[in-house]
């Protein structure tokens, strides 16, 4: 029986989420006990949703309760799903939105430190996500830093979606892949090592830099251009990707996954980063890569946005 823990529970990723996670998308045919996270003045939608959850009759749901108070919410919890974030306001810089997720993610952070299952795995998919992860393990001491990760699988899943749509494969024949960084336009999706059925790809270079790697990173603007909404079903697809991975392993396949670096490719100790890894129950950064200068480049533009984000959130503490 396997605690399981979504924030931001009456918003759209959370609604596309909940019924993957009790129908055994993520934790295969293990039953769940279902906890749904919500502030205050959201608690009436998110009861609803919990109704729906219950009126499905899902065989591995067990229980499913609501709250607002983090603590209860966090308590033996296995897995935690951190969806919910305040959105950058109008008007607001960066630091007055780091700073309101701060409060959010650094009371999150102390409930999970308080009373979280030992192997407790956090994925932090509000953004700033990879941000709002650093600051969410730092309000954790005692919990072990790689059990805090950010949603970049998003960023992986588009890559393969579109390099598959430029060679006309299935997404699913593209392996090696990789989304260096922060979930933000400075990310870098990187086919340098990519293959498809085992054979390197090749592409056109002015196709790859000036067209792939920008439309991936800034595919979420794109979206909400066309949909007039941010994405939510996408999100939530990555998150059950990531969390299935991470505890059931990837059989050697890579993934993109956002976690404190310990150091790899001269990324600062402790900045939650997209590297390249494969999982059998515990990530392991793929290490040893060579890197070019276009490479180092586009990875260092990464490190110092995300030096000058831990920068502001660690005035918070």
């Amino acid at each position: 029986m396997a605690k399981i823990v979504v924030t931001g529970a009456a918003g759209n990723i959370a609604y596309s989420l909940l019924w993957r996670i009790a129908a055994g998308d993520v934790f295969g045919d293990e039953p769940v006990e279902l906890t749904l996270l919500e502030i205050p003045d959201a608690m009436r939608a998110a009861e609803g949703t919990a109704m729906e959850l219950a009126d499905s009759a899902l065989p591995l749901v067990r229980s499913i309760d609501v709250t607002d108070d983090a603590k209860k919410a966090f308590d033996g919890a296995e897995a935690a799903f951190l969806v919910g974030a305040k959105p950058r306001g109008k008007g607001e810089s960066r630091a007055d939105m780091l700073a309101a997720n701060g409060r959010i993610f650094i009371a999150q952070g102390e409930a999970i430190n308080a009373g979280a299952a030992d192997g407790v795995r956090v994925l932090v998919v509000g953004n700033p996500a990879n941000t709002n992860a650093y600051i969410a393990s730092k309000a954790a001491p005692d919990v072990p830093k790689d059990r805090f990760n950010a949603l970049m699988r998003l960023d992986h899943n588009r890559a393969q979606s579109m390099l598959a749509g430029h060679l006309g494969v299935a997404p699913a024949s593209i392996e090696r892949l990789v989304v260096w960084g922060n979930h933000s336009d400075t990310q870098f999706p990187d086919i340098t090592y990519a293959t498809t059925d085992g054979a390197p790809v090749e592409v056109d270079r002015e196709w790859y830099t000036g067209e792939f790697i920008p439309r991936v990173a800034k595919r979420g603007a794109e979206i909400i251009d066309v949909r007039g909404k941010s994405s939510a079903a996408s999100a939530a697809s990555a998150a059950v990707d990531h969390m299935r991975d991470w505890v059931q392993g990837t059989s050697g396949r890579w993934a993109t996954v956002a976690l404190p670096s310990s150091g790899e490719y001269g990324v600062d100790e402790g900045l939650v980063f997209g590297f390249p890894a494969t999982g059998d129950g515990q990530w392991r950064v793929v290490e040893g890569l060579e890197l070019d200068d276009d490479q180092r480049a586009r990875i260092t533009a990464n490190v110092e946005a995300l030096r000058a984000e831990a920068a502001i959130a660690d005035k918070l503490f």
